[in-house]
Parts: structure tokens; sequence; C-alpha cells
């Protein structure tokens, strides 16, 4: 279409600020690298530590006003454009078309009629942007010398994704074109925004990638500006810190997983046009298949011509999608609040608890989570909170005794309780736990619904309100349940009911059923990263300072199965 990006270049006198020397740039730079590797804040002083990092965030961005690279027209111009370009190498484009959805943005549309599981989009590798194609870029010779871009695949793609939006040359620039100038993640929320957030169990993460999106672009500064392997780079002239900002939420809105070329493992992609497509509740159905190298995606359910074709982006919560999406999905089946669980090292009975939850597969401590579902726990989360509530009698029965593999076996099985009053105990600190959680709040869910009534409300001051709102449902159910199971098990109690009592016959229950809440906690497979484990990484970076990276290391990791021997590897390809 004959479009060509322009760099706006700051003038004195013309409203922007006057030219600032490298010299100032690099010292601001510097303070803000230092300020985001320093010791993580006291309890109680994130939010603090966040308007100080912010406030230089905002220094330097207005000493950078105009100097980021923008293209002519909207985004909706390049659409065209993107649709010949993935013809032309290989993709499918007879389908669909890309469409305007209104409240939910740009999507795919169909263009005839679509039968459920018919195979109606593939993408071929040679569109995708991967670490690999990074590394056989003008970003190669710096990959190969900085660990942390060896490290992080997402950082890798942010970076490569800015270099070739620099290049005119770019193959990449019908994809690059269409992508969104501007997200709605937390990272282009105003502050006061934020602030609405203050008091959930989202805002740590939302402060947090705040802080490491400020840490890597000011380490990334200083690293284009004087590592000899960056000479090269386009973005040697021009990187602000709002170029890195859209980078980041471009490849956190839409990085998956795919194989390799040689299909030994597993690297990071953007895949054009089917990043595309809306999220609704349902079933991955995106793979890759290896024999025509190509990512491929069934349909979902049956589309009639014109309707909007959906994707399952997995089973994310709405804090994630919030946080990495930048949507709120009002009717999420898999919504969840986070909750941090541990048994105090300062507790007499700790070894004994630490050593049963070891033989169950649990950490002593560790991140749970309370469904929006009931019941409102995991299996794991039951057999954790049976532990932790044990007395010193009923840990010694776990412990000992010729029994005791088939014992640990039911922790997290709902039928075998260790005892009512056991039973009693946990489902009270249930609900003891999330009412005072509940407390935490600044405002009710009542005073929520009004704001949400409200009709000049920002679109990310209403993202905030929604999902601050959902947690408290989340939690508002957990209590009741709580509530409920203790009076039902007090009851049990009262009445003097024989306690259902585990038997090898048992085992084939234990094993045919699909209730989560009957599986034996040590074979079953923990259902969210984030519940019961810590995602690796690499802790003694000063880049990361100990913490989850920005978006990468807090997307969740996705499954990887091969089946038959046609070359097909399928992945949780898990968002747009």
């Amino acid at each position: 279409m004959g479009k060509k990006s322009r760099v706006k270049t700051q003038k004195s006198g013309s409203g922007a600020s006057a030219v600032v020397s490298p010299k100032e740039m690099m010292n601001l730079i510097s303070e803000l690298l230092q300020k985001c590797s320093s010791a993580a804040p006291p309890a109680g002083k994130e939010w603090e530590e966040y308007i100080q990092i912010r406030g230089l965030v905002e220094k330097i961005r207005k000493k950078q006003k105009g100097m980021s690279i923008v293209f002519d027209g909207s985004r909706e111009d390049y659409f065209p454009d993107l649709m010949s370009w993935a013809q032309e190498n290989g993709a499918s484009c007879d389908s669909f078309t890309v469409a305007d959805f209104g409240p939910e943005g740009y999507g795919l549309r169909a263009t005839r009629d679509i039968k459920a599981e018919e195979l109606f989009l593939w993408i071929p590798r040679k569109m995708q942007m991967t670490v690999e194609s990074a590394q056989n870029s003008v970003l190669g010779p710096l990959y190969g010398q900085d660990r942390i871009l060896q490290a992080m695949g997402n950082v890798t793609l942010a970076l490569h994704l800015l270099c070739e939006r620099a290049n005119p040359a770019s193959s990449w620039l019908p994809y690059i074109h269409s992508l969104p100038q501007e997200y709605d993640t937390p990272l282009y929320y105003q502050q006061e925004d934020v602030q609405l957030l203050l008091g959930t169990q989202a805002v740590q993460d939302v402060l947090s990638q705040y802080k490491n999106t400020a840490r890597q672009y000011a380490y990334f500064y200083k690293l284009v500006q004087t590592h000899p392997a960056a000479s090269k780079l386009p973005l040697k002239d021009s990187f602000t810190f709002d170029d890195y900002r859209w980078a980041v939420s471009s490849v956190m809105t839409r990085q998956n997983q795919i194989p390799t070329e040689d299909g030994s493992r597993v690297t990071l992609a953007l895949i054009p046009l089917w990043d595309m497509c809306n999220h609704t509740n349902g079933l991955i159905t995106t793979g890759y298949n290896l024999e025509d190298d190509r990512c491929e995606c069934v349909a979902l359910q049956d589309y009639k011509e014109n309707e909007q074709i959906y994707i399952f982006y997995g089973t994310r919560s709405n804090a994630e999608f919030v946080i990495h999406n930048g949507f709120f999905f009002q009717d999420n089946a898999h919504d969840r609040v986070k909750i941090k669980l541990g048994v105090s090292k300062s507790e007499r009975l700790y070894a004994m608890k630490a050593e049963v939850l070891a033989r169950a597969g649990i950490p002593a401590s560790c991140i749970f989570a309370l469904h929006c579902s009931e019941p409102p726990i995991s299996a794991q989360l039951l057999a954790f909170l049976r532990v932790f509530c044990m007395t010193e009698e009923e840990l010694k029965d776990y412990l000992l005794g010729d029994r005791v593999i088939n014992k640990i076996f039911t922790l997290g099985n709902s039928e075998f309780p260790v005892s009512w009053d056991n039973e009693i105990k946990l489902w009270t600190f249930l609900e003891t736990r999330a009412a005072l959680l509940l407390k935490t709040y600044k405002t009710t869910s009542e005073e929520d619904q009004s704001m949400l009534e409200k009709p000049d409300l920002s679109l990310h001051s209403r993202l905030a309100i929604q999902l601050r709102l959902a947690e408290k449902q989340i939690l508002e159910k957990a209590s009741a349940s709580g509530r409920a199971k203790r009076l039902h098990f007090q009851k049990k109690q009262e009445e003097g009911a024989l306690l259902p009592r585990y038997e090898e016959s048992d085992i084939a229950l234990l094993e045919n059923t699909d209730s989560d809440a009957k599986l034996p906690i040590i074979l079953r497979k923990l259902e969210e990263v984030e519940e019961g484990q810590e995602i690796p990484m690499e802790e003694h970076s000063p880049f990361l300072n100990g913490e989850k990276a920005l978006y990468g290391m807090s997307m969740e990791l996705l499954s990887l199965y091969r089946t038959g021997l046609n070359g097909r590897w399928f992945c949780f390809l898990n968002e747009k």
C-alpha cells in the first residue's frame, strides 16, 4: 500500500522537551536500572516503590517524546496487505477475513460455513517470528553474547520485533503494521487506574510487571549503546521506553510455544493472522504439524458465514487475562484467586507436617488457588489443608505403620476425611481466611457494581474494577462454601457418623472417577503452574532480581505432546 514508517524527532520550542544529551539520558537510565535492581521493598512498601519507579520512567518518557517510530494510517488500513502477504507465503486465507467486532476488537470472521474440527487455518513457519529467526537476524551477534537474551526468549522476541519494525526491508512488515499501536495491559494504565487494584491479590503481579519492564528497558538501553555486538542494531539511534513497552505488550499478548525446526525442543513464536482470533470457552484446537512445518488450527465449533471465529486461549484466570492480555472475560469458567499458604517453621509440628506434605509431593509453603467453581479448592489444596490442620497423633498415623502409603494416597480425596474434627478445622480455616482477605479490600462488591454502572468510566478503570470485583466474588463463594462444609461435618460429628475408611478395593474408584476432588493427590497432575510450584528462573541474575520475569516467566508453561507417527505436535498455544 506504499505506507512507510516515519520517525518523529523532538524540536525545542515545539511543545516537546528540548533535545536531551546522550549523557543526560544515560544518567537517567542508570538511575532507573539501579532503582529497579535494588532489593525488594519491605512488605507494604511496594506501592511506594512503584511510584518512585514510575516517576523515573515518566521523566525518561517526557525527554523521549516524539522519538518513537509510528506508521501512517490506521491499523485497519494494513489488513489487506496482511492477507495478501499471508496468501503469498502459503497460509490459508479463503475461510475468513479480519473484521471489527466492537468491544472485542478485531478478530476473524468466517467467509463461509465452517464445520467443527475442520482445519481452516494454517501458518507456515517462514511467516512466524521466533527466537530462532531472531538468532539469524541482525540481533544474532548480541544474542550470542548476552545471557539474558539466551535465557529469556520473550525478551528476545520483543527486541526482534523492534529491530524488524525499524527495518524498511523486513519481510515481516505486513504483520508488524497490523499490530495495535497501543495495548490495554496494565503497562498502559494511568497511575489512578493501577491504584484501583490496591488490596487485590493481583496487584503484586501488576507492580512487578511494571518494575521488570522498566529494569529490562534500562538494561537493554545501556547494552544497545555500549556493547560492540549491538553496533549495527537500528535501535542504537532510537530506543524509547514506549517502544519497549509496545514490543513487550505485543509479545506477551501473542507469544506461544512451537517446536523447533528439528522438533527436538520448543521455542517461542509470534504467529501472524492466527493471533487475531479472540477467546472463548472451549478446548485447545491449535497444534503444530512438523511434517508440513506449519501451525494448524481446527474450528472449535460450527461457524456460519459472517460469524466470528473463536479459539480457546487456555485455562487462564481473569487476573492473567487482564495483566497479560488486556481484557476481562466475563464468563470465565476457570477464574481463580491466588492464595499463599504455608506451615510456619516456628510451629512445633512443622517437621512432621513438612514430611507428610513432602510424601504427598506438596511444598510446605506455596501458592494455591481458590476457584470460582464448586468445590473452590483443588485436591492438592485439600490435601495441604488436611495436613495443615492435623494433630500430632494424626500426623503419626500418616508417618508410621504398614498402611502409610495408602493413607498418603487419600489425602486429596474428599471421600476419605482424616477425621471429622480435621474436616471441621480445615473448612473453618478456609471460611475464616477468605473472610479476612475480603476485609483487605477498600470497597465492597456492591460499591464496585455501582462504579461499573458509570457511563464515563475509562476502559482501564473498568478492567481494574471488574478484576477487583471478580476476586471478591470468588472469595465470597469460598467463604460461604467453607461455612457450608463446616456445618455439614459438624453435623456428621454430632450424629456420631462412622468415618469412611480407605480399602484396597477402593483403588478402582480413585483411578476411574471424573471428579477432581476424588483423585489421589500423588497421582494427580497439578493443574496450574502457579499452584503448588514455582516456575524455575535465573534467580542469581541481577536482571531478574529474583522475581518472575515481566511477562514470559509469568506465562503458563505450555504442555506439549506428540501423537501418532505423522510428525504432528499439538501444543497449548495459549493467547492472542
